[in-house]
């Protein structure tokens, strides 16, 4: 545990005994149970977007219903639990559990007399190792024709009045719409409680439908999320767009031998007759084509699974003999995929930095309820520490400083912000100073004790203005944490 997290942890056992017995006192017990629970990353997006089939993906497991049902239109969660559960959160009324069934892997819950708009939440426990370090919110599509499941999605990421649900978010875009930007500026903001470059993530969802479904299609998909990621205004935004075929990434996670020896069948057909079937959906589909031992319906199936470019992709693995078996050509799917990088952003950016974001909302909850519904006494105490907390904790500093970089609020030429960033974004030692992490700890402190002098000296410059010379004496001391670590 960090010494943030710690502070913070102390400072909210002393607001429950503040807050003992008087109206939000529960508001306060939760918020000192979350600190200590998993980081929280909402997956959000305009309709159709991916959102469900991507969190299939990173679970392992098709549990998500990825067709336009009732339960899509739900803010959903998805946590570890040791047993099945799903428990629903009405509008109106107590919290209760309510039945379920698996159709064709995803969840089907049963509201009962409920619409969709009279369910604040649904709640999925489910025992998944994926799930143990990581809570998932699949939040309902922005821009759907129906108002009020837009307006679901804004309200639960981006309520001033409320204390902040989330730690994190990513934000699937199929290409840069202008109502994924105002929705990313209205999830923005400078306090402690919304969202800074720091903790949010672009995804270029669907990227394998890029390029028409080319086998090259990622490859476009991966030039066209580079340029997004420096693109003004996704830059102040989140920290990196990154490209995932999620429909690939979830078949790969789930892929069933009967799949592979339905694609292993296509595989064998000639060049030409190949070629022909796979030209398009359609023809793919088609009644007159394929070969008579994987029937058209076999093959919707395939596509619903894969889409275009993952039955391509399957297929080509397949021929050239790259996969042998039904786990060497899941595997490959994964690979292949995109999610890899995903989880590796996640784990390194979000993960990595889960004391920090976690008691960043913490304290955005509790001066939420201080400003609303203060205690009986000892508010003003309160208020004090978590002043102290914020101006002094240097994890929180490089937040600010993160932001203010992606802003403009500070200006570094491009090489030093580069720098900057590089430090800032990453959490490993060696990551921060843009080493490959199998280099050694001499390695790392050398190069830590360079970027450690070119800061002091940028911040002693008497041609820094004070806004540079404050960011850099803040690279420093983070410099001087990477050197403590390597020495611990």
């Amino acid at each position: 545990m960090s010494a943030l997290r710690a502070r913070v942890g102390t400072l909210l056992d002393d607001a429950v005994a503040a807050w003992a017995g008087a109206p939000g006192e529960d508001e306060v017990r939760a918020l000192r149970s979350r600190l200590d629970g998993p980081l929280r990353l909402a997956l959000a997006g305009r309709v159709k977007a991916g959102k469900s089939t991507l969190l299939n993906a990173l679970v392992g497991q098709e549990l998500a219903p990825t067709d336009a049902g009732e339960c899509t239109r739900i803010v959903t969660w998805y946590e570890h639990g040791l047993t099945y559960r799903v428990e629903l959160d009405p509008l109106d009324g107590p919290v209760r559990q309510v039945p379920f069934r698996r159709d064709g892997g995803a969840l089907d819950i049963d509201l009962g007399p409920l619409a969709p708009d009279q369910v604040r939440r649904l709640t999925v426990a489910w025992p998944s190792r994926a799930l143990e370090d990581l809570t998932l919110v699949d939040t309902p599509g922005l821009g759907s024709a129906t108002v009020t499941t837009s307006q679901a999605t804004v309200r639960f990421l981006t309520d001033a009045d409320g204390v902040d649900e989330v730690d994190a978010v990513c934000y699937l875009l199929r290409h840069v719409h202008a109502d994924d930007v105002r929705f990313l500026e209205a999830f923005h903001d400078d306090d402690l409680a919304h969202a800074t470059p720091v903790n949010a993530l672009g995804v270029l969802s669907r990227a394998d439908e890029v390029g028409v479904a080319r086998l090259d299609a990622l490859d476009s998909a991966r030039r066209i999320a580079d340029r997004w990621s420096q693109d003004p205004r996704l830059r102040r935004l989140c920290q990196e767009v990154v490209p995932v075929a999620g429909l690939v990434a979830q078949a790969g996670a789930t892929l069933l031998e009967d799949e592979h020896r339905a694609l292993a069948a296509l595989a064998t057909l000639p060049a030409d007759d190949l070629e022909a079937l796979v030209l398009s959906a359609e023809r793919f589909t088609a009644e007159d084509l394929g070969p008579a031992e994987v029937l058209p319906l076999v093959r919707r199936h395939l596509l619903d699974r894969l889409g275009l470019f993952g039955v391509r992709l399957a297929i080509d693995l397949l021929r050239r003999g790259e996969v042998d078996s039904a786990t060497a050509l899941a595997r490959a799917l994964v690979d292949r995929s995109g999610i890899g990088e995903l989880r590796r952003l996640l784990t390194t950016r979000f993960a990595g930095r889960a004391d920090v974001l976690t008691a960043r909302t913490a304290l955005a909850g509790l001066d939420d309820l201080l400003q609303h519904r203060p205690p009986p006494a000892g508010a003003e105490a309160l208020a004090a520490e978590i002043e102290a907390i914020t101006a002094g904790a240097h994890d929180l500093a490089e937040l600010r400083l993160l932001t203010a970089l992606r802003t403009g609020a500070v200006a570094f030429g491009d090489a030093d912000r580069q720098r900057a960033e590089r430090l800032l974004e990453e959490t490993a030692p060696a990551a921060r100073l843009g080493l490959d992490d199998e280099v050694g700890d001499d390695a790392v402190r050398a190069a830590a004790l360079d970027e450690l002098g070119r800061w002091q000296r940028r911040s002693e410059s008497p041609l820094a203005t004070p806004e540079a010379a404050e960011a850099a004496r803040t690279l420093a001391r983070t410099c001087e944490g990477v050197l403590a670590r390597v020495a611990g």
